[in-house]
């Protein structure tokens, strides 16, 4: 890595809440936001924002006229990308660059749309412009009235961790100083539900943790699904009041046996996780923040990957989805921002249902 990557704030909106101190207080106790959710074919357990940032992002749709159109994808973006600036000091004649991505888009209206073409044969004016995927950034740098470059991509769970990559690259290339980036989902729709039952990943699962992410014992999938937007401004270079700094990136790509499928011990993690160390001795990571979606086999081929890397010590794991469950798209910046309010407060989070060693200390996370 060329040069360090600041970052200068963070901001999310999910069933933790909208305020770094909601979010902490949220992640201190061993409660759950899980909850069943009736949808038009079954009920299915999910986890929602709660009623006060619903209220505040049907503000936010009150706010301009044109923001009635809008998928909460793209609501829940922007609220979080003003919230992430104004932690952030920065303004709009900072020309800052945007890069802001989902796994599935404007989903709830394009579900909606498709609803309304089927019955009518014929659709509204604004079906096509409010469900492309590249109006997640664009309507934010519409509402932050930036000049910068405006990205929008989808990389599955990826996503968001691809934006913070993105932005790395641009802010290392000498091309921008300073980059927005982040993630949003709004995947809780009866066909999204649907469909991740239909791949037999989902949970069923009645006891006190409907997710049981981490937990490699486990003897059937647990997945569920989140709604949740998280952004994060970078700077180049370690700033004096960074809240944190990147030391190191990695990528990798998994190679497919059939749609769905991850090697016993995920290559990918394994390639990744050895890049992102670069120079940096193993032994040095204290705290690994899982990407673990509460499946079976995703969840212990992911600690295989850890094991095979990190040999007889294994840092301290944890993971938020059973918590909030899995925000696809969005899951990689909510890691990153648990990561960092870890570093900020010195404390680990456990899952209470993981026998967990916490770290001697907290000051590299991975």
């Amino acid at each position: 890595m060329k040069r360090p990557i600041s970052i200068r704030s963070i901001a999310s909106i999910s069933a933790l809440g909208n305020t770094a101190e909601e979010v902490w207080d949220a992640y201190k106790n061993s409660n759950h936001f899980i909850i069943e959710k009736s949808f038009s074919h079954t009920n299915a357990l999910v986890s929602e924002l709660n009623d006060a940032s619903k209220q505040d992002i049907k503000k936010l749709k009150a706010h301009d006229s044109k923001y009635k159109a809008l998928d909460d994808s793209v609501l829940f973006a922007i609220y979080t990308s003003r919230k992430a600036i104004e932690r952030a000091d920065w303004t709009y004649k900072d020309n800052f660059g945007i890069n802001i991505g989902s796994s599935r888009g404007a989903t709830s209206l394009f579900e909606s749309y498709h609803a309304d073409f089927i019955k009518n044969q014929k659709t509204k004016t604004l079906s096509s412009p409010t469900t492309t995927l590249g109006n997640i950034s664009s309507w934010v740098a519409h509402d932050l009235q930036t000049q910068g470059p405006e990205i929008s991509h989808s990389i599955t769970c990826s996503t968001a961790l691809h934006a913070l990559l993105n932005g790395i690259a641009w802010i290392n290339s000498g091309m921008c100083d300073k980059f927005l980036v982040g993630g949003s989902e709004a995947p809780l729709t009866a066909f999204t539900i649907a469909q991740m039952q239909a791949l037999k990943i989902y949970s069923n699962e009645k006891g006190d943790y409907p997710c049981r992410a981490l937990d490699l014992g486990k003897d059937q999938n647990t997945m569920v699904l989140g709604e949740a937007a998280a952004m994060a401004c970078l700077e180049k270079g370690g700033a004096k009041n960074a809240i944190a700094t990147i030391i190191g990136f990695g990528f990798a790509t998994e190679i497919l046996e059939h749609n769905a499928s991850l090697s016993t011990d995920a290559i990918c993690f394994q390639r990744s996780m050895r890049m992102a160390l670069g120079a940096l001795d193993p032994n040095e990571i204290d705290v690994i923040v899982t990407h673990t979606p509460g499946t079976i086999k995703g969840d212990l081929s992911e600690y295989n990957a850890i094991k095979k890397l990190f040999g007889l010590n294994i840092p301290a794991l944890t993971t938020n989805k059973w918590k909030v469950g899995h925000s696809l798209g969005a899951s990689g910046l909510m890691s990153v921002e648990m990561a960092i309010l870890m570093l900020q407060h010195q404390e680990f989070i456990t899952i209470p249902f993981v026998e967990s060693t916490p770290p001697k200390r907290i000051k590299n996370i991975l």
